[in-house]
Formats: C-alpha cells, structure tokens, sequence
C-alpha cells in the first residue's frame, strides 16, 4: 500500500481538532453518561477500567436497543450492561484507509483511537474518513477525463459525478445510524 500524507490516523487533521472522549467506568450509571451525551452532543462515550483501557463503548443505539427498548432504569442501570464490550480499537499510528475498509466491512461507524500505553485519545467516525476519500476520487475522474474514449467528458460531467458519490456517501453514513 502506498504511504501517503496523511496516511495514519494521527496525520489526520481530525485528530488535533476533535474534542476529548468521555469516558466512564463501567460501574457508573447510564443516566450519568446520557447527560454528557446530551449537554455535549455526542453520539458515544468510552469506558475504560482502572488503567483507563478501553473496555467498551455506549453510543445512543446502544441505550436505544439495550436500556428503552428492555425498560430499564437509566439511574439504576450501569453502563457494563448496555455498552458494547471489546470495541475495535484503532492504534493512533494504524493506517487510515485500513481502518476505513474494517469499519465499512465490519459494520461500525466508531472508532477509538489510542496512544502507545492504550489511553484513549480520539473517537473517529466514518464522516471522519470522507475527506480522505476526496483526493481519490478527483484523481480517478481526471484519469476518466484524460481517457481517449472519454473525449467528450466534460468538467461538468466530473462535478456531477463528485457530487453523486458525496450523496452515497452520506447515504451510507446514515444507513449505519
């Protein structure tokens, strides 16, 4: 595989600007993690063991599936009986498009990210990996352009096509939510 800029995961801009995850201990409460979600508008939080290892992740499916859908209480339920135990976790050297083809064949669309010593340092989503995509895609479509079968392609027909792969992107993220 070739190694491009920005081909680890802790080249990505994303991984300077996203914000610190929350993490909780899998003892703690589920109403606890619900409010952070919420005041923060995430989408997940880690939990981590007394290391501060990654042992699981909660996101809003998960209290959706496990926590409404089962009737339990979010002030007496902790978070080790809805969290998804054993997450895949990502190395913050592992390469990107690696992991873009894992999430997308395994069926995830959140991905923590550790250090060396296994400390949480990001959660990456797939919306994150879009942007790596881009480049790609101008390329294969100016090679489409140069092609002598394709004389007539035209800088339009290259917009075109940029803007459908956009929405099927989106329309995968979303049939993942």
């Amino acid at each position: 595989m070739e190694n491009r800029k920005g081909g680890r995961l802790v080249d990505r801009p994303e991984f300077k600007t996203k914000p610190q995850p929350i993490t909780f201990l899998a003892k703690d409460k589920v109403n606890q993690a619900i409010e952070i979600m919420s005041e923060k508008n995430y989408g997940s939080v880690v939990i981590v063991d007394s290391k501060d290892k990654v042992i699981g992740i909660v996101t809003g499916r998960d209290i959706v599936k496990k926590l409404v859908k089962n009737n339990m209480s979010p002030k007496t339920t902790k978070l080790e009986e809805i969290m998804t135990s054993n997450p895949r976790v990502a190395n913050e050297n592992d390469n990107v498009i690696d992991w873009l083809r894992i999430m997308s064949n395994d069926r995830f669309r959140r991905l923590p990210v550790v250090d060396e010593n296994g400390k949480i340092k990001v959660i990456f989503t797939q919306g994150d990996f879009v942007s790596y995509t881009w480049p790609d895609l101008i390329f294969h479509a100016s090679q489409l352009a140069k092609a002598s079968f394709m004389k007539g392609f035209s800088i339009n027909t290259m917009l075109i096509m940029m803007l459908i792969y956009g929405v099927a992107m989106i329309a995968a993220i979303k049939a993942f939510v």
